[in-house]
Order: C-alpha cells, then structure tokens, then sequence
C-alpha cells in the first residue's frame, strides 16, 4: 500500500469518527439527553410520543398477516445467536489474552435503547430490542472476527470482496512478500495497543509498489 493510500484511509478513519460524534452531539441536544442507563425526552416530546402509540387491536389489525405467520421462525433464531453470543465471547475472552489483543468491548455493540421510546408499544418493542440484538451480535462477532484475521492473515483477496470490515482496507496487498514476517508483526503489535472503539492504524514498510 503506498503512502498516499495509507493518508487518504487514516484520514477517512477520522473523518467518520467526527462525523459520527457530531452527529450524535446533535441529535442529544435536539431530541434527547443520556442520564446513565436512561434517555429523557423533553415533556412535550414524550406527550407527542404517547399520542403516537398504537395500540394493541389497531397493530394487530396493521400487521401484515406474513409478518404474524413467520414470527415463529424469526424469533426461533433466538437460539442459534444465543449460541453464536456465547461461544465468541468465550473464544474471545480464552484467546485473545494469550494472543495480545484488545478484547472487543461487547456493550459497544449491542445497545439495548430502543424501550425508552414511547411511541412503540409493547410488541415494538420487543420487536426492536430482538432486532438491536442480533444486528449488534453480527458486528460485535464481526470485528472479533476481523481482529483474529488481522493476527494471523491481514492480507487482501485477489479478488474483490463485498461486505469485508474496515479493518481490510489496511491489510497488506494480495502477493506483497516483502518483509512480510516484520509487518506481521506490526499489525500484531497494533492490535495490542488498540483503544475502545478504535482502529488503531498499522504503518508497514513494502519494497514492492
């Protein structure tokens, strides 16, 4: 990966992260504010809220009739993502000391929020936070995943790859050999002193361009 490269990614890295604080810093001054484990809405949002609420018969009555069909099967994946849950935790917490990584810290992943809001009834609600979880299992698993990869193999595919994590675009370029033992390494060593919420940037040096 050449230098210019290397800048344009460090910049983009930083870039999202102030993009995402400033937009988290608006939307609590604008609609709500964070007090420990709860979120308050202004009075007159939680008036406005409670008038949006739908209640029970009327949601029954809106709901798609496949939506009440499947429910068995959706919520039946509870199983296996309660399984995925457990076993990348143990993996992670077993292994990742061993090999000196940063553990992936959980709760920046699954955020279970979405109760406070008071236009949702009951089965939104549970809806939501089913939904919250298993979306923010799959990241939370995902960058375990990546920081394993990034220990033993951050090196880029041949050929193009959708969805890959955001770790790959650091990773070093497909059939790049030189000193590839160093910058192993070096990646390794990133890994260890990665911070919460982070990606902590890696810089090797190639003889190959």
């Amino acid at each position: 990966m050449d230098d210019r490269i290397r800048s344009l990614l460090e910049r983009m890295a930083v870039l999202e992260d102030e993009l995402r604080t400033a937009l988290h810093e608006q939307e609590s001054s604008v609609f709500f504010q964070i007090k420990g484990k709860r979120i308050e809405f202004e009075q007159s949002i939680r008036d406005a809220h409670r008038r949006l609420k739908t209640g029970f018969f009327h949601w029954l009555v809106l709901r798609r009739p496949r939506n009440l069909i499947t429910m068995p099967v959706i919520y039946s994946m509870i199983v296996p993502l309660l399984m995925l849950d457990l076993c990348v935790s143990l993996y992670q917490w077993t292994c990742f000391p061993i090999y000196q990584i940063a553990r992936v810290r959980r709760s920046d992943y699954i955020v279970l929020d979405r109760q406070h809001l008071a236009y949702l009834n009951v089965f939104d609600k549970f809806h939501c936070t089913y939904c919250a979880y298993g979306a923010g299992l799959i990241a939370y698993a995902g960058e375990v995943v990546a920081r394993t990869e990034q220990y033993f193999c951050p090196i880029k595919h041949a050929r193009k790859v959708l969805g890959s994590h955001a770790r790959y675009a650091h990773f070093l370029d497909y059939g790049d050999a030189a000193d590839f033992e160093a910058r192993l390494e070096a990646f390794r060593v990133a890994l260890a002193e990665e911070q919460p919420g982070r990606t902590t940037p890696v810089r090797t040096n190639s003889s190959q361009k």
